[in-house]
């Protein structure tokens, strides 16, 4: 393959793109229909490129002691920009990746390959039909970055979806999703309120900008039975090019107001951002 010429195929989903990044020798944008998915340094896997994903890869970092190995959970597979960043700072960790476009998972198989023994294996499922399949007490962290385009689809977004996912994870687990929302944060609040019934421990990481309404933008979402170091995460997010806030108890608490949790019959994608909040020219 020659590394310097665009790739370009019709998948499941959409048309996916990967485009080579010329600052970097091996490595890879990934846009499906024109919207960023996912970035990939085949050389530098422990590199970040994406804000959000650096705040999900805080939340990974922070979860447990450093390099100990966990047993995580992607839904949603993108180009394994997060399952690569967990095999290369907690070696030994066995992870499945669930992505529902299987002519993605090709396209990423035969391009960005996974380095030899990465502990990673790919499914392609649904997300949802995976989780309620998936043994309980399985997972340390589940790991959620879907999109269909650029929203949440609606079947991942409601109450019995956290009930399968509280299910899935360990006692001492942690769930950690992406989500994309601006004011009045509807679906965020929703979102929020649905995991407050299933859990006792929430945060929320996002730029100040978005949390204070003045535009559409990536929330993190953090749930976990157990304390949080928040003061980790806080000192992290803050240190980045794009700083975040990471709000947690009393603070995500107003944030919910009287918010509802979301019924799988009332459940809708999470919404439209704005043209232009994500695509790439």
């Amino acid at each position: 393959m020659n590394e310097a010429i665009p790739v370009s195929r019709v998948t499941d989903h959409g048309t996916a793109k990967l485009m080579p990044d010329v600052d970097r020798a091996r490595a890879w944008l990934l846009t499906v229909d024109g919207a960023p998915q996912s970035y990939v340094d085949l050389d530098e896997p422990a590199h970040l490129e994406f804000e959000y994903t650096r705040r999900l890869g805080h939340v990974l970092d922070t979860v447990a002691e450093p390099g100990r190995a966990l047993d995580v959970l992607h839904l949603g597979g993108g180009a394994f920009t997060l399952p690569r960043y967990v095999a290369a700072t907690r070696p030994g960790s066995r992870q499945d990746v669930v992505e529902a476009d299987r002519g993605l998972l090709d396209l990423v198989a035969e391009h960005l390959p996974l380095p030899p023994g990465a502990g990673i294996t790919a499914h392609g499922a649904d997300a949802r039909a995976w989780l309620a399949a998936a043994p309980a007490d399985s997972a340390d962290v589940l790991v959620a970055d879907v999109f269909g385009g650029s929203r949440v689809p609606a079947h991942l977004t409601s109450l019995g979806y956290v009930r399968e996912a509280a299910r899935v994870l360990r006692a001492d687990g942690v769930y950690v999703a992406n989500l994309a929302d601006g004011a009045p944060f509807g679906f965020l609040r929703g979102q929020l309120a649905g995991f407050a019934a299933f859990f006792e421990e929430l945060a929320l990481i996002a730029e100040p900008g978005v949390l204070r309404g003045r535009r559409f933008g990536n929330a993190v979402l953090v749930a976990a039975h157990r304390p949080l170091d928040t003061a980790a995460l806080a000192r992290r997010t803050a240190a980045d090019a794009f700083p975040a806030r990471v709000e947690h108890g009393p603070a995500v608490r107003d944030f919910v107001g009287d918010a509802r949790p979301v019924r799988d019959e009332d459940a809708v994608p999470s919404p439209e951002p704005p043209a232009g909040a994500f695509g790439i020219g």
